[in-house]
């Protein structure tokens, strides 16, 4: 007996429409730098660990996609555990800072408690989050720290965020409640492994291979194991997996692991979860006394968003000369801002060292007929900037960055 029944006709009906959604998603990613890059791919998934192969129904690829499409879980408690392993080179703490930084500078307002800032810090590094759900209103979901814990909590209208290190707060009014706020829902970084299995299976195209491989026990749940792997040369995605809940369709845990192989570039999943109504009381919130709060437009204007937050559209507002090239998993950005120019030149406080020097020596140099240029890389995501200002970037091989740059000339 399937996992849930329904007539052919409907079943058909459904997956056409599940198909049909999935190929409107865009996959791109937009060079601004190797480490902004290797943030962005937060979107895309993480690592599973068999504790028990349970016998379970038979189910194909497309009726297991059908299933996740359709899971409408509601309520619900539990702890995630996220692991971020891109292989960025070590910046001595520089690394945590230029991330925060460079979410400010794209609509944060400087305070310690906005989510903008705050989420980008698990582009990096092991955290341990716990969510709670009550319905589409009531939500939180909390960072956990040696001594510190910051939290995302949406009450109806209201959205807190705290930073308890810091006792700094963060406010603002959903959308919805007719108060505009870009920042009202704390998703501009997927950090749940619901989220990022919805970003993992906007790339599920011509261009991949989906099945069934199994099935695991994860936070002593039943699951199937969805495996997504590109058809196409040249990607360094070696391959995703989904565990999904074989009763209520949720995604529990997911694994990306890079196409050379080795430990998962991004890990995240369930250690332990429940189904059960959370208290009313999880998702109250007040300031502590003393805590500075800031209120949502009261720092940097908030740039306006073209698309849902994480998209490629979104991430590609106001960046002209932003032009794509290939389709699928080797699909690569190109940026040409007109300038002219590749790595910044010029020399430290005391004149004794090239800044494009140093630059250079976190990538490695290469040429083609194109000209020449750095590649930087990360297990995920590269990019090529090239002497004369282009940049090429996208979760392909160097190689593959080499020639699209040649092509592109």
């Amino acid at each position: 007996m399937a996992p849930y029944e329904s007539d052919d006709s409907t079943r058909a009906d459904e997956a056409e429409d599940v198909r049909a959604g999935r190929r409107k998603a865009t996959r791109y990613v937009v060079p601004v730098t190797v480490v902004g890059l290797a943030a962005a791919t937060i979107g895309l998934v993480p690592a599973l660990a068999d504790s028990g192969d349970p016998d379970l129904p038979k189910i194909t690829a497309q009726q297991l996609i059908e299933k996740i499409a359709k899971s409408d879980v509601q309520q619900l408690s539990g702890t995630v555990k996220i692991s971020t392993d891109l292989g960025l080179p070590d910046l001595g703490g520089l690394e945590s800072g230029f991330l925060s930084g460079a979410a400010q500078g794209s609509g944060g307002d400087g305070s310690s408690a906005d989510p903008s800032a705050k989420l980008m810090e698990l582009a990096s590094g092991t955290h341990t989050l716990r969510v709670a759900a009550d319905g589409e209103d009531k939500q939180k979901l909390s960072l956990l720290d040696k001594a510190a814990e910051y939290s995302i909590i949406r009450n109806g209208a209201d959205v807190w965020a705290y930073d308890s290190a810091s006792n700094e707060a963060y406010h603002a009014k959903d959308a919805a409640s007719g108060e505009k706020s870009d920042k009202a829902r704390p998703d501009d970084v997927p950090a749940t492994p619901k989220e990022m299995a919805d970003e993992a299976l906007k790339a599920v195209d011509d261009t991949t291979s989906v099945a069934v491989d199994g099935t695991a026990q994860v936070a002593g749940r039943d699951a199937y194991k969805l495996v997504i792997k590109p058809k196409q040369s040249g990607s360094t995605v070696g391959a995703i997996t989904i565990a999904v809940d074989a009763k209520t369709g949720l995604p529990l845990k997911f694994t990306l692991t890079p196409a050379k192989g080795g430990a998962a570039v991004v890990d995240a999943g369930f250690t332990q979860v429940t189904f059960a109504k959370p208290s009313a009381s999880t998702f109250d919130f007040t300031p502590p006394k003393g805590t500075k709060v800031t209120q949502d437009g009261d720092g940097a204007k908030v740039p306006e968003h073209s698309g849902k937050p994480g998209s490629g559209k979104d991430l590609g507002a106001g960046l002209d000369g932003l032009k794509t090239m290939g389709k699928g998993w080797s699909t690569i950005v190109r940026l040409d801002d007109g300038g002219g120019s590749g790595l910044p030149t010029g020399s430290d406080s005391s004149g004794n060292s090239d800044v494009s020097g140093f630059l250079n020596s976190l990538g490695d140099h290469v040429s083609g007929s194109f000209g020449s240029g750095t590649v930087f890389s990360t297990r995920l995501v590269n990019a090529l900037i090239t002497d004369d200002g282009k940049v090429y970037a996208g979760a392909v091989t160097k190689d593959a960055l080499v020639k699209a740059a040649n092509a592109g000339k």
